[in-house]
């Protein structure tokens, strides 16, 4: 059977005419999941009677959850067991839901947290579920927005679960979280093609173990490591033994005849491009968000807090999620234009420019807004970029494994920006106080923006060193990944994005896409699918 550029020509499963509505709504489901997480924080705290800190873990876990299972469900995605495992998944978040709202205390509220860290994969999944399904254009317009629902989502998820919490309690805005996972349960059910024509493929259980081990430690001792001493014995021991671990996963998936995620797709420019950038834009954009939503709840005796409510600190989210959908907008424009790595760069420079004003300029709560419509336009282009990259450059069927891998590191940056949020502004806090110094939210934010320095830089010169690799490689005979070539708009940077990476390529002079020609895509309309 013969490869488009997204997927496979003749679907063998019919296509539900709301497949794209209904991902999309599974989209929202993990937002509202994210959502239960940073504008709460202070509220667990306060609700189970533990440190601001330490109620950071509700946050944390779902993350490093997330990290390890996203590519086990991205490898089973890619196989005949897409459906069940997307359905399982939802089951998950909403078992972990139901599990957090019961009045049971602060362990049980981190299981369930844990549990819904499952559902957090779905994006890939459905990324690759709309490859299979869509013609090359509408699967790549696809691809986009279910990248961006995620962060667009925020400013849905987070005051509607703040409104909850606010008026019913914490255990409510979780009950909200179990009755949003059951209606994307029913969706699921509904639209969710099958991919049974899919071969089974075996899945790294031993490699996902060694995955989680270590970033497992590496997160310990990244929040441990103010309590513990950052030259502590046990620190030193926890963090080698994390490298090394890390490091025996790195060697097993290379080695592996059907690895968890393989490694050897970072040698194209596109992947690895777009996997560093997912890293250091996580943790930049998570330090803002786990920053900002705690500050404004700040209370006004502090001397810099705004003394907001949940509900309020959910609010401030609004215009990061209205201006990503703008991005992604003004990203599809751009792409036309401008090579990829340099729209990734923009979008950082973006979020650059608003972590300076964070960091300079918050003591109202308009600069707080405006801080957080810039982070959305930066937010958004970087994410609108990301999947073309990876897609347009492995194989029909490495999609839910290489869009997971990226999601998994997207999450590990979340993650640490989140815990780095906590070590910041825990740093910050007199013995005997329960608050920070106001100069804690300024070092969180230069320390952002070192992330975001770092993510334009490698958006801008991984793709040419690539190249420049590739092109040595070439004038020795050595293989090398397939030719960007075929797309203007991604040969500069070596990108590959809209090439397709499978092995039985239509012959030279055969038909073509439109996306190859370089036409614009077709506006998307769900009442075709």
């Amino acid at each position: 059977m013969t490869h488009g550029l997204l997927r496979q020509d003749a679907p063998p499963a019919p296509v539900h005419r709301f497949l794209v509505p209904g991902l999309v709504f599974m989209g929202m489901v993990v937002a509202v999941v994210s959502s239960l997480g940073a504008p709460l924080i202070p509220t667990v705290a306060e609700t189970d009677h533990i440190s601001v800190n330490d109620a950071q873990w509700a946050l944390t876990v779902t993350f490093l959850v997330a990290a390890v299972a996203t590519p086990l469900t991205g490898r089973l995605g890619d196989g005949p067991h897409r459906r069940r495992v997307i359905i399982v998944s939802l089951a998950a978040v909403m078992l972990g839901a139901i599990l957090a709202a019961l009045p049971l205390g602060f362990a049980f509220l981190l299981v369930g947290r844990a549990l819904q860290g499952i559902g957090l994969g779905l994006t890939p999944l459905g990324i690759t579920a709309v490859r299979d399904a869509l013609p090359a254009e509408r699967a790549r317009l696809a691809a986009a927005v279910l990248s961006v629902t995620t962060v667009a989502g925020v400013g849905l998820g987070y005051p509607v679960t703040g409104l909850v919490a606010q008026f019913g309690g914490l255990h409510a805005a979780f009950w909200f979280g179990a009755v949003v996972s059951a209606l994307g349960l029913v969706v699921a059910a509904v639209v969710v093609p099958s991919s049974a024509h899919r071969p089974r493929r075996p899945v790294d259980l031993p490699g996902a173990v060694l995955l989680g081990a270590a970033l497992v430690g590496m997160l310990l001792s990244l929040s441990e490591g103010e309590s513990w001493g950052w030259t502590s014995p046990l620190l030193i021991c926890v963090v080698t033994g994390s490298v090394l671990v890390l490091a025996g996963w790195v060697v097993r998936e290379l080695l592996a005849a059907h690895p968890l995620v393989d490694l050897r797709l970072l040698r194209r420019p596109s992947i690895l491009t777009a996997d560093v950038s997912a890293l250091l834009a996580g943790v930049g954009m998570y330090l803002l968000i786990s920053l900002v939503t705690r500050f404004v709840q700040t209370p006004v005796g502090s001397g810099y807090g705004l003394g907001a409510s949940v509900f309020v600190a959910g609010l401030v989210l609004v215009p990061f999620s209205a201006a990503s959908v703008v991005a992604t907008r003004i990203t599809r424009a751009l792409a036309a234009r401008i090579p990829a790595g340099a729209a990734l760069a923009l979008g950082a420079a973006v979020m650059l420019l608003a972590m300076a004003v964070f960091s300079c300029a918050r003591s109202t709560m308009v600069e707080v807004l405006v801080v957080m419509a810039l982070a959305g336009l930066g937010v958004g282009a970087i994410f609108a970029v990301m999947p073309g990259l990876i897609v347009g450059s492995v194989p029909a069927q490495e999609t839910g494994s290489a869009t997971s891998f990226n999601q998994v590191i997207r999450y590990i940056g979340y993650a640490a920006g989140s815990t780095m949020s906590a070590v910041v502004l825990e740093a910050h806090t007199a013995r005997g106080r329960d608050l920070p110094s106001g100069a804690g939210y300024t070092d969180g934010g230069l320390i952002a923006c070192a992330m975001w320095i770092a993510t334009a830089l490698a958006a801008v010169m991984l793709p040419r060193l690539r190249a420049r690799v590739a092109t040595a490689a070439g004038s020795t005979g050595a293989p090398d990944a397939p030719s960007a070539a075929a797309d203007p708009v991604l040969a500069d940077e070596g990108l590959a994005g809209a090439v397709p990476a499978t092995p039985d390529l239509p012959p030279a002079g055969g038909p073509r896409s439109r996306a190859m020609e370089g036409a614009a895509p077709a506006p998307y309309d769900p009442s075709e699918d």
